[in-house]
């Protein structure tokens, strides 16, 4: 899991079909270089044409920063990136008859920014709309956005006590998940048929983000009760949270009748196509 929910959902991003990764690095974004020439340039291999550009114009590597982007594979590489200023420069180095329409894009993804630093509301809203155009129904998106800002929180308090790492943070939520569900991120991801790089979370349902949700605002209690300090502490009170959560899901679950831990997804019917055929059932 990403430290900012918010922030993963805008990491990926359209033009013309294509996807640019980008990341959010010292106050600003910083774009793939290879998706923005996959984007531009009409290659069969976009990462051996950016070679031979860099070969070509090597004053380009002084505008590049590289970062660690998630590729297809679910894992993450360092990639050469650049911002906002320097990808105009970029674009110069690359014939194309899109150059011009991107950088009125690029203009605009940059000006969003600004907006929803001045008003984050509009960030969520934008994110709203766009969980509604997957076909995501109003009443699981207000859950879905519920758990973000409860996710937000616990990373926070996890960074105010020096957890620094995109490496703890996963671990940590893993012995969340592990106490809750029985299952870590991936092995969960396995029991729903989901890719590695798919987004848990999106795939979850009501019942299921409700548990992810209690089981991150109890271990942010326990973290501040307990006053975790560091890595080590902090896995203690993450594995307390998850207990009392998961022994709260069992308990449910024999009441109910049937398991809240799912193998529904939502790669093949969206979540609100979903719940119209289960009401229609009823």
């Amino acid at each position: 899991m990403e430290q900012n929910e918010i922030e993963q959902n805008k990491k990926l991003i359209l033009f013309d079909d294509k996807g640019i990764r980008r990341e959010w690095h010292n106050n600003e974004w910083y774009f793939s270089v290879v998706d923005i020439v996959t984007a531009l340039v009409e290659s069969p291999a976009p990462r051996q044409y950016w070679g031979v550009v860099k070969a070509r114009e090597p004053q380009l590597l002084t505008i590049c920063l590289q970062l660690k982007l998630e590729s297809a594979d679910g894992k993450y590489y360092l990639t050469d990136c650049v911002n906002t200023e320097n990808a105009f420069r970029l674009i110069q180095s690359l014939p194309s008859k899109k150059a011009e329409p991107f950088k009125r894009w690029l203009a605009k993804v940059g000006y969003e920014r600004v907006q929803e630093i001045e008003d984050p509301e509009i960030g969520q809203a934008r994110i709203r709309e766009l969980y509604r155009k997957k076909g995501y129904s109003d009443e699981w998106i207000g859950k879905r956005m519920r758990g973000m800002e409860i996710r937000q929180d616990l990373t926070n308090e996890w960074q105010n006590r020096n957890v620094k790492t995109k490496r703890d943070y996963s671990i940590l939520t893993n012995e969340i998940s592990k106490a809750t569900f029985g299952k870590t991120v991936d092995e969960y991801k396995q029991h729903k048929s989901l890719k590695m790089k798919d987004n848990l979370r999106d795939h979850m349902g009501e019942m299921e983000l409700i548990f992810t949700m209690l089981g991150e605002k109890v271990t942010t209690k326990i973290t501040q009760k307990d006053d975790a300090q560091g890595f080590s502490e902090c896995k203690v009170a993450a594995k307390k949270g998850g207990k009392v959560v998961g022994e709260a899901r069992r308990n449910i679950e024999a009441k109910i009748g049937e398991s809240i831990v799912s193998k529904e997804h939502y790669l093949d019917t969206p979540e609100k196509e979903k719940r119209k055929q289960l009401e229609k059932k009823k």
